[in-house]
């Protein structure tokens, strides 16, 4: 049976309902809760006084209902005495304004203090529990970098990321040549002089806002890893180590493969909806952070945070209609997810978290939500080996966190969003169905048929020779606009031609360049097989010559119509394609439908907004059938009422 439960938090409940809270989750099917990660002060009230007799009876109770625990260290809100003791543990924002106690994560990760008192309660509390066969599984923190967590600006990290730059450059000459600090002034005669990236008039050197983002990774991941590395140390031999990734981990400033790397296996707090959101996210873009969760580590992961009622800290967000967030769970199991907990198990009265509703809402009946959970707990009781069976895709997305970094220091075009842009080349092959891996660049891709390489502006030269290697060898690679432009130290290559390192590899050359806009668009319209195709896009416009590629779509606009947006090359046994541009939905669910029958993929036909994702224990496979609308569906004779969500054995 797969580890099913909720997020439970008893110390906000008086002693008295702890019998009631266990008897009632146990009854809705649960074998495992998730507790502790907030309750640092429960468990040291006085600096250096431990006490853990509440948690021992938690935990005893717990067993005797037969469930597991998966206990958070509770690092991530630290106690008052602590902020009052050694205020300079405490993060700054970018205007030297602290960030003072009453929040969470408002710790700085270069403070020597809060590093020596997290790691002393860390130890202090698996020590304690370390022969506890009822913990199966240690948490590290909580969703790290979540809410701007990732960033500070005191003075210790100031210092430190000097250090940093004094350690990797050696001599301050090499970095002022490799930065281009000539221009504007801005050449320094010692690493004392480089200031961080606070406000300023125009901006910061781009070079210097990627080697402050590189040194805001290294900051929170060496915290990390010292954390986990206390926890492996002194756990049991029966006890595992992850750590939950929070949702937007495009926009976060830390390196997540990096992050994840010594643990056991990847958590994932999943949310749709969230407080102030009007509707939930797209039903592709909650599939690409499972997708993504699931690269991290190359396997099979948890959620230990799955959403069922409306959500919000000030504004409430959209509430999952009925039958929706266990649609959702489906999509999760469909996805990777092997084991999931739900949050909350009780909404909380009290506190910043009130109108986070819970599987048992204020007024503590045991109504539709939690029926809902319960059912998918019985659903899922039997399926434990195709949960944990591995999934095979034939289509990779790669990503590089510098990239990412690199157009977050210069985004070019206003409304140009990362996220966004991996999306337009996930999208249809979702769309179709098809299994598909996120991952990060510097993973192995060769086993794929398929690799998509959303606007990989920043590109060594290894990764393109890698890139032409896979399709010489039949692979077909997809790169969209901007792709080549910029070295390591966030730089444009001098004297390449754009695409630069994958110049032959695409089989053209970018001769002018424009930005575009969600306002300001234009039209495409294709050729040969594609001729009839119309596209409007927007974002972008790499102006294309081809070179030894084959046009498929080309500019309409008079004074650009004779060039290229969109081509394809012959290289070796495979094709690159090049998307000079955003181009729309349908314009690029007709290049995915012809990339996948030239490879043979696996696709599956489904009604719009509803996904059919293929499972295998073997050779015996499965189907994860969910429908995304509020409206009936019909899928291959089955009628899915709206938001349904079945598994079929096929």
């Amino acid at each position: 049976m797969p580890y099913l439960g909720v997020d439970y938090y008893p110390e906000h409940w008086p002693e008295e309902m702890m019998e009631e809270d266990i008897n009632g989750i146990k009854e809705m099917g649960a074998n495992i809760v998730r507790i502790g990660e907030f309750a640092w002060h429960l468990m040291e009230k006085q600096d250096g006084q431990f006490d853990f007799s509440y948690f021992d009876k938690v935990i005893e109770r717990i067993k005797q209902h037969g469930m597991k625990v998966m206990f958070g260290t509770p690092t991530a809100t630290f106690p008052a005495w602590l902020a009052e003791k050694h205020p300079s543990i405490l993060s700054e924002n970018e205007y030297g304004q602290v960030r003072v106690f009453g929040g969470r994560r408002q710790y700085c990760f270069n403070s020597n203090e809060y590093q020596n008192y997290s790691a002393r309660i860390t130890e202090e509390l698996v020590k304690h529990y370390r022969h506890e066969e009822a913990i199966i599984v240690w948490q590290i923190d909580n969703e790290f970098g979540h809410e701007g967590s990732d960033q500070c600006f005191c003075e210790k990290c100031q210092t430190g990321f000097r250090k940093y730059l004094a350690e990797k450059y050696q001599d301050i000459s090499e970095l002022n040549e490799r930065w281009g600090t000539i221009f504007w002034g801005q050449t320094y005669n010692t690493f004392s002089e480089i200031p961080a990236p606070l406000p300023t008039v125009t901006t910061h050197n781009p070079s210097l806002k990627l080697e402050w983002a590189r040194f805001r990774s290294g900051s929170l991941n060496s915290y990390a890893h010292k954390m986990t590395e206390i926890v492996k140390q002194h756990r049991g031999e029966h006890q595992q180590v992850t750590t939950n990734v929070s949702g937007g981990f495009f926009e976060k400033w830390f390196d997540h493969p990096e992050n994840l790397k010594s643990m056991d296996f990847v958590s994932y707090d999943n949310y749709p909806v969230w407080g102030g959101l009007e509707e939930p996210i797209s039903p592709e873009e909650i599939a690409m952070t499972h997708d993504f969760n699931r690269g991290l580590l190359d396997k099979n992961y948890w959620i230990v945070e799955e959403l069922m009622g409306a959500q919000g800290h000030d504004v409430i967000g959209y509430l999952p209609r009925p039958n929706q967030a266990k649609m959702w769970s489906y999509q999760a199991f469909a996805h990777g997810c092997s084991n999931m907990l739900y949050f909350r198990w009780r909404g909380m009265t009290r506190g910043a978290e009130q109108f986070c509703y819970g599987v048992v809402d204020h007024d503590s009946e045991y109504g539709r939500k939690y029926k809902e959970v319960q059912s998918v707990f019985e659903e899922f009781s039997d399926y434990d080996q195709l949960l944990q069976a591995p999934i095979q895709s034939d289509i990779a997305v790669i990503y590089d966190y510098d990239n990412i970094w690199s157009w977050r220091a210069q985004i070019q075009s206003k409304d140009f969003v990362f996220k966004d842009e991996l999306l337009r080349l996930y999208r249809p092959f979702y769309q179709k169905n098809t299994n598909i891996d996120v991952i990060p660049a510097e993973r192995d891709f060769s086993k794929y048929k398929v690799v998509l390489v959303p606007v990989m502006q920043m590109m060594d030269r290894k990764l393109a020779d890698r890139l032409a290697k896979f399709t010489e060898q039949g692979g077909t690679v997809v790169f969209s606009f901007r792709a080549g432009l910029k070295d390591k130290d966030n730089n444009i290559y001098f004297r390449e031609t754009l695409p630069g390192p994958v110049r032959v590899l695409t089989g053209i050359r970018v001769e002018e360049i424009e930005s575009l806009t969600k306002e300001r668009t234009v039209m495409v319209e294709g050729e040969a097989e594609f001729n009839g195709q119309t596209s409007e896009a927007d974002i972008w416009r790499d102006l294309l010559v081809p070179e030894t590629a084959k046009v498929l779509f080309r500019y309409t606009d008079y004074f650009y119509q004779d060039y290229a947006a969109v081509t394809r090359n012959k290289f070796g046994k495979g094709s690159a394609y090049y998307i000079g541009s955003g181009i729309s939905r349908d314009a690029m669910a007709q290049i995915a439908r012809e990339i996948i029958e030239q490879q043979s993929i696996s696709s599956i036909d489904s009604p719009e907004e509803v996904e059919v994702y293929e499972r295998f224990i073997g050779e015996k496979a499965y189907h994860f059938i969910m429908n995304h609308s509020d409206k009936k569906k019909t899928y291959e004779n089955i009628e899915l009422q709206p938001f349904e969500s079945r598994l079929k054995e096929i």
